[in-house]
């Protein structure tokens, strides 16, 4: 029996149709995984882009920063610029009206003909140099208590604020006397024999970094200081153009003309000897002194140290101390840590020479731990200044106003003290280091 035609085709067709249909969905999922390969591929371009330009911007912000530096730079070379400019206008003309000097060429016996002759503006402008008569010096004044402040903020960071030298960076004062020793100290207060090299010095190369950057009247009032330092001075002195030639340093006789090609000449001979010769040398005398690199110690660490001690073991009194019949009662001194903590910065000044807290000794000046009530000049182990063991025999004793009237100035409250230090001008600093001393107080 023959089943019609549409029996047999519609099953046909309803299988053509799944087939159709899976392969259309095979297809757009594959088209789908494409696409998304696609666009993962240009995210990951763009984080790339994105993390490039971050990159370039921060570059571009350290070249600005840079840039900024630069600027600030050139800024002071235009200033100093201007300034050389100005030195060099003389009459009220402008430099740049000014005749200037001619090409010198071989014809005229000046070699290549590169250059040209220098001006007698620009000759002067290099011409600083002081004679030891005082010849070279400008016009100005300084005296040593602004030379003090100006020393501190230009000088200090190498040759401490005393002049005693940071490390070793050279010592400017101090050393009278050893020059005849193993190990002398020259500085210029024991060794320099002009004054004129102090101030042509300072002036030509100083401070560090910035040199010529002094003004005259710096220069006359740091080395007005100088010599106060090395008591040389009174803190007074006003040192100028005109009073220059009235300083002479102790060793200004302790150098002569060097005159060997005239007073040995009979050693020289045009046919040195070359016979009877020593038969063996020997060396006679070693260099034992060779400390002569700067190191870190741990001696400017000591102030912080000792200030967090000190601020720790003080504690305001909590109870009224009790009533001590027929007993001498001891006064116990309340502190203010803060005025404990402003009193160790203003010690820095001190911590040179000075040392406080546990473990501390005698340096170039007595340890300080205890001092009040004690007498002067008797600290175990130190060579005091005889004004110092003078007032100490007659029964001195160190309280808050003898030492407040020392920190004060100290050269005027005891003549010929060795201490070189100007003093502390305002008097909080001195109640501030008189309460930081007291922390020390056994």
């Amino acid at each position: 029996m023959s089943k019609p035609l549409s029996t047999i085709f519609v099953p046909a067709l309803g299988g053509t149709a799944l087939v159709l249909g899976l392969a259309y969905g095979l297809s757009a999922r594959s088209y789908g995984d494409s696409k998304i390969a696609t666009l993962e591929g240009n995210l990951a371009q763009i984080e790339t882009r994105r993390d490039a330009a971050q990159a370039d911007a921060e570059a571009q912000a350290l070249r600005a920063a840079d840039l900024e530096i630069q600027t600030v730079a050139l800024q002071e070379r235009a200033g100093q610029l201007e300034q050389q400019l100005a030195a060099l206008t003389t009459s009220g003309t402008p430099a740049a009206t000014q005749p200037v000097a001619p090409v010198p060429s071989p014809a005229d016996g000046f070699g290549f003909g590169l250059g040209r002759v220098a001006l007698p503006e620009e000759i002067a402008a290099w011409d600083i140099d002081v004679s030891p008569d005082g010849t070279g010096l400008p016009v100005g004044s300084g005296d040593a208590l602004t030379g003090e402040e100006v020393f501190a903020e230009k000088c200090a960071a190498c040759h401490g604020d005393f002049a005693e030298g940071v490390d070793n960076w050279p010592k400017l004062a101090g050393g009278h006397g050893t020059l005849d020793h193993e190990d002398p100290l020259k500085t210029v207060g024991s060794y320099w024999p002009y004054l004129s090299t102090t101030w042509d010095y300072v002036n030509r190369s100083m401070p560090f970094g910035a040199a010529q950057t002094l003004e005259p009247n710096e220069v006359y009032a740091i080395v007005a200081y100088i010599l106060y330092s090395n008591d040389l001075v009174d803190e007074d002195f006003v040192l100028s153009d005109e009073t220059f030639a009235d300083v002479t340093l102790p060793n200004a006789e302790g150098f002569f003309v060097d005159d060997r090609l005239q007073s040995e000449a009979h050693f020289w001979k045009a046919d040195p000897c070359m016979s009877d010769c020593k038969e063996s040398v020997e060396i006679t005398m070693r260099a034992r002194v060779l400390d002569v690199t700067p190191e870190e110690t741990a001696a400017t660490a000591a102030p912080e140290e000792a200030v967090v001690e000190a601020v720790a073991a003080v504690e305001p009194a909590t109870e009224p101390a009790a009533e001590l019949a027929d007993e001498d009662v001891v006064e116990t001194v309340a502190l203010d840590p803060e005025l404990v903590a402003k009193g160790a910065k203003v010690f820095k000044k001190c911590a040179a020479c000075h040392k406080v807290g546990e473990g501390a000794k005698n340096s170039t000046g007595p340890l300080l731990n205890g001092i009040f009530g004690a007498t002067v000049g008797q600290v175990d182990g130190f060579n005091y200044s005889k004004p110092m063991l003078a007032a100490g025999g007659e029964g001195l004793v160190w309280t808050e106003a003898e030492l407040a009237a020392f920190l004060a100035k100290p050269r005027k409250y005891m003549k010929g003290t060795r201490m070189s230090f100007a003093g502390l001008r305002k008097e909080s600093d001195i109640e501030a280091v008189i309460a930081y001393l007291r922390s020390f107080d056994p």
